[in-house]
């Protein structure tokens, strides 16, 4: 079968692979639809990061480069291993894609997300969304409705980032957010936010993704700080008390600035983007309104929840497919595509089987 492989920096080839095998408590899916996600790009672009290096084998997977990529992806069972009761073949699932120690607890208030070694399919190791099939331990395969297109599915998992910063950050109903930058991550946060009857401020410069951002609807205000005061914009919205949650969506150190600014006392800022650079904070202004400031990684036992959100209809991620494209494009139209005009392209998702 064929299959995107990580060499090293900018060296991702399509090559042909074995197939899985479906072993016991596994589950054989046949890959509809991947996503690129923006920790592929940083993988191709500046990797290796997660994936471990040509010869230094991850403590868990016992893999290295060449690895599989392609973490965010959905799909149909053509197999189920011995052991496996309770998903038939023909199902429509997603898959949480983590690779975890086989003795870290899972179940509903465990923090397996933050176990030692964590890591993930499609990154350091066991296959990847970005092949034609791929065999998955049953606790990491989610059933889905059939009524949800696959191509939509395959969002799910970005999507579970944004619920899980959602939960991080204690937001109820009524609530105001402020969420600082509308890339993808940026985009599906404020779908779920707004699913769950809070308001949406976005702040972003990018034409692009204020466009976006309107068109999917998922902001109640779209403010560009370049044309606008954006702190009395905000202070004008929620009547000079400032936001109840604030969501730093850009690794850039201005917007967090702003996020503590416009947070009203003892409120929250999440900060949900992965920083690979020193960042400096106003910690007298955290201690002055008692702000938490709190961090999110990934997810926690919140596909179940993200998965009926877009089961019932709360969230339609059809808006945020910019791009559908076959494996043997996936650099030129996928990966260059990004890094050269990463404004328009929201999330460019691959199928393996396309010829």
């Amino acid at each position: 079968m064929k299959a995107a492989r990580f060499y090293d920096k900018g060296d991702i080839r399509i090559e042909d692979i074995p197939e899985p095998t479906v072993e016991p408590g596994t589950v054989g899916i046949d890959v509809a639809w991947c996503g690129i996600c923006g920790t592929d790009l940083h993988e191709f672009m500046d990797g290796p990061i997660f994936i471990p290096p040509c010869g230094h084998p991850h403590p868990i997977s016992g893999e290295s480069a060449p690895v599989t990529m392609g973490h965010e992806f959905s799909g149909v069972v053509y197999a189920v291993g011995e052991g496996v009761d309770d998903i038939e073949v023909g199902q429509h699932v997603v898959v949480e894609p983590y690779i975890i120690a086989d003795d870290v607890p899972t179940g509903p208030d465990d923090n397996y997300h933050l176990s030692k070694d964590m890591n993930f399919i499609g990154l350091g190791g066991r296959g990847g969304g970005l092949s034609e099939k791929i065999a998955v331990k049953r606790r990491w395969v989610h059933p889905i409705s059939d009524k949800i297109p696959l191509d939509q599915a395959a969002l799910i998992e970005p999507l579970a980032v944004g619920y899980h910063a959602y939960v991080r950050s204690g937001a109820q109903e009524g609530d105001v957010a402020l969420v600082g930058g509308g890339g993808p991550i940026g985009l599906l946060l404020s779908a779920v936010l707004k699913a769950k009857g809070i308001t949406v401020i976005m702040t972003e410069l990018s034409a692009k993704r204020k466009e976006k951002a309107k068109e999917s609807g998922v902001a109640d205000y779209i403010l560009d700080p370049s044309e606008v005061d954006l702190a009395e914009e905000v202070m004008k919205i929620t009547g000079d008390k400032g936001v109840d949650v604030a969501f730093e969506c850009t690794s850039v150190n201005e917007v967090l600035d702003s996020l503590v600014e416009l947070t009203k006392p003892a409120g929250v800022v999440v900060i949900v983007s992965i920083w690979s650079h020193p960042a400096t904070v106003n910690v007298h202004t955290v201690v002055m309104k008692e702000l938490d400031v709190r961090g999110t990684i990934a997810y926690v036992n919140n596909h179940e929840e993200t998965i009926k959100l877009v089961e019932e209809g709360k969230i339609d991620l059809e808006p945020f497919i910019t791009q559908r494209i076959k494996l043997d494009d996936l650099v030129s139209e996928g990966f260059e595509r990004l890094i050269h005009n990463n404004e328009s392209a929201v999330k460019i998702i691959v199928n393996p089987n396309l010829k």
